[in-house]
């Protein structure tokens, strides 16, 4: 029976400017109390003031706990100042954060004293066991898995994690009820891929422990994923209710299981949607022709791949893990060639080394390294980042920014400041060993990369305006002159539909 004594309020903070996707992350933890306790959403993507639909909600005395979802970036624009206001003008609201920045971050979340609860992962069983607590008066919080949470002592304690969860067994995701909130056609914008793009997650977690992903902390290299069945049922229901043309999966790792891949092409084939979904080189490199020749076939436009890098020893620094090699790297953009499928490489640039000229000469060899990829298979879509630290503690690489004298804010309020947002997006290192010149040089390539191959996502971006931008960019790229693309940048700006899909989306 559903509990309507004190409500909940599902917060999901602004992301995105434009292009709204479905907020799958409070959308999955709606599906864990649904017919249990009273719960409203609010979309801060879809809501012109947010604060004010929040306020009435809470001004109603209906609702005790506000749960919001926190990515790094934007999300916090919203999230860190609703969370603190809210809580000064309702005293006995109950903050609950969820979602990477939260379980990353979870001290200066804490320590904040506006923020009560952080889950840490998946948040199936823990909120609705945290609520059930609440609601009783209970206080075996040690008791719930995935939570992190200040004792009796105010000392801060991290539940046991809990195993992933069979994801064939989990409720359903309650999208008619989203529905009556905000339209579910409003979420399904148009892309490269189709003209009313579903976003969808279809597994929980990644079984690589790169030291540099936000994702090994929560998740410590474990993967669960739904069949391929319950996948093509809820796209079904998408599609035939909504309206869904296209796909783009979300997972951390779409592509772990071959089987399963293969059996969720051979069931969305006839459907003639095409999608898209991230996954590993070392993985997919090992499906067969027959796997790859069926993924096209059925609708796979284009594959996201972490590349990162073209040096071996930065690959082993990375921690990796796998058989990712250059040389793979190399192999394999050639054979997505051969399928139609376009491999969709990023980079991570800028990474620690022993001294300032071999970090600047990593970002040299890699800048050579992906002219190489694109005189291998022109179509393959480049994503460069700088490289941004996470807090995967105890990993070698972690310590060695530490020695470095890196650190991440300690006050909550201090990711607000625009250097740390700017941080949050990859396009502002804050790392000692960075110079203002090795930023410089890959930021202006990645202008001249880009106006050279503009990205097949941007749909928007006319054949007309692509020749010109490439033909501008030619001898820039061809003779490796990349100091102050003035004339590159102003193009970029003054047609303002050139998009940078690793911020913007796809």
């Amino acid at each position: 029976m559903k509990d309507l004594e004190s409500g909940i309020i599902l917060f999901n903070p602004r992301s995105a400017e434009y292009n709204h996707r479905i907020p799958n992350s409070i959308l999955q933890v709606a599906a864990s109390i649904h017919d249990r306790f009273d719960y409203v959403f609010v979309d801060g993507n879809r809501e012109s003031d947010p604060g004010k639909v929040i306020d009435r909600y809470l001004s109603s005395g209906r609702y005790r706990y506000f749960g919001t979802t926190v990515m790094p970036g934007p999300q916090l624009k919203q999230a860190i100042p609703f969370a603190r206001d809210f809580k000064n003008q309702y005293p006995h609201l109950i903050n609950i954060w969820g979602g990477y920045f939260a379980s990353n971050q979870y001290r200066p979340v804490l320590n904040s004293g506006y923020v009560d609860y952080v889950i840490n992962g998946p948040g199936d069983e823990a909120f609705p066991q945290l609520i059930h607590q609440l609601q009783t008066g209970g206080n075996s919080y040690e008791t719930i898995p995935n939570l992190i949470y200040r004792d009796a002592s105010h000392q801060i304690v991290k539940s046991p994690k809990s195993q992933l969860l069979d994801q064939d067994l989990l409720p359903s995701l309650p999208y008619k009820k989203l529905d009556q909130f905000y339209s579910i056609e409003g979420y399904l914008a148009p892309t490269f891929l189709g003209n009313k793009t579903l976003a969808y997650h279809s597994s929980m977690g990644c079984p690589f422990k790169c030291s540099f992903c936000a994702v090994v902390p929560i998740y410590e290299a474990r993967w669960k994923g739904k069949s391929a069945d319950l996948i093509y049922k809820d796209i079904k229901f998408i599609k035939e209710n909504y309206g869904a043309d296209a796909i783009e999966f979300h997972d951390n790792n779409f592509f772990v299981s071959e089987k399963r891949t293969v059996d969720f092409a051979q069931l969305i084939k006839s459907e003639q949607m095409n999608w898209w979904g991230e996954g590993r080189i070392d993985t997919i490199d090992q499906y067969s022709d027959e796997s790859l020749e069926l993924m096209r076939e059925s609708g796979c436009k284009m594959i996201f791949f972490g590349a990162e890098s073209g040096n071996d020893k930065i690959l082993n620094q990375m921690d990796k893990g796998g058989k990712q090699t250059a040389a793979q790297i190399r192999l394999f953009a050639d054979r997505m060639n051969r399928f139609d499928i376009i491999p969709e490489y990023s980079f991570v640039l800028g990474l620690p080394a022993a001294s300032e000229q071999e970090v600047m000469q990593q970002i040299d060899d890699d800048i050579r390294f992906i002219k190489e990829i694109k005189e291998i298979n022109p179509d393959t879509e480049i994503i460069i980042y700088v490289y941004s630290p996470v807090p995967t503690e105890g990993s070698t690489l972690y310590k060695q920014i530490q020695a470095a004298g890196f650190q991440f804010p300690v006050d909550l309020e201090d990711w607000l400041k625009p250097e740390w947002l700017n941080f949050d997006l990859r396009k502002n290192p804050l790392t000692p060993w960075l110079t203002p010149a090795m930023v410089d040089k890959i930021r202006n390539f990645e202008t001249v990369l880009n106006a050279r191959f503009p990205t097949a996502s941007d749909f928007k971006l006319s054949r007309l305006q692509r020749k010109i931008m490439a033909g501008v960019a030619s001898l820039r790229y061809r003779y490796g002159i990349y100091q102050f693309p003035i004339e590159l940048k102003a193009l970029q700006r003054y047609w303002l539909r050139y998009r940078q899909p690793e911020i913007e989306g796809f």
